[in-house]
């Protein structure tokens, strides 16, 4: 067989996609991140018209483009958690209004093969926006996300992602010096509300787009 990788994932990805459709998300699978920028633009947005967008942490999403597109809109409300120039207060009251945006868009820290999206929040305004609030969602993820089960999701956020965000975000915690969990006390610790999203409620309300692609952490 020519390319084994390539059609590797090809197949892993479609059978991801099958399993998450039958868990009420509307899955899309991506080859690239121009791909994925494209659903979201040209599928997305006009279907489910939005008069009003935010987002998550997420480097998936900002690997896109999506940011810096999404931001020069002028036919959307733009509300951007993102901007470093904001006050501390202001940027928190930012978060909080963006729960209820018309379109919430992130990543996932895990997606088991069985179709969950798994996520340890710092604060909560991403899983908040998950969970409820904002009419549609839409979450971007890599290939390199992708694990058998919940316990592979929990090891990997805990003993990956938290610890390179930690790096990433120069928190003072234990794990940012180890590279493992070692379940601080730490008052930088990022790792506070789980969320398990088994299924998405409306049917639809919740988008995956999978990502053929090693991307984010």
């Amino acid at each position: 067989m020519d390319k084994p990788i390539d059609n590797f994932w090809k197949t892993r990805l479609a059978d991801l996609k099958k399993v998450l459709d039958s868990n009420n998300f509307q899955a899309f699978v991506a080859e690239n991140t121009d791909e994925a920028e494209k659903i979201v633009l040209e599928k997305i947005i006009p279907e489910t018209a939005p008069g009003s967008v935010s987002w998550g942490g997420s480097l998936t999403f900002t690997a896109t483009g999506l940011y810096d597109t999404l931001k020069k809109r002028s036919d959307l409300k733009v509300l951007d958690t993102f901007d470093k120039n904001l006050a501390p207060e202001e940027s928190l009251e930012r978060r909080r209004q963006s729960l209820l945006v018309d379109l919430f868009i992130t990543g996932s820290n895990a997606v088991t093969e069985t179709g969950q999206l798994v996520n340890l929040d710092m604060i909560g305004n991403r899983i908040g926006g998950i969970t409820f609030g904002p009419k549609h969602v839409i979450i971007l993820v890599g290939r390199n996300k992708i694990v058998p089960d919940l316990d592979a999701a929990m090891f990997r956020i805990k003993n990956y992602a938290a610890p390179v965000n930690t790096m990433r975000l120069d928190k003072k915690t234990p794990c940012a010096r180890t590279s493992y969990c070692e379940e601080c006390k730490s008052p930088d610790r990022i790792c506070n509300t789980w969320t398990i999203t088994e299924k998405s409620f409306p049917k639809g309300r919740v988008k995956v787009i999978l990502i053929n692609d090693d991307i984010g952490f």
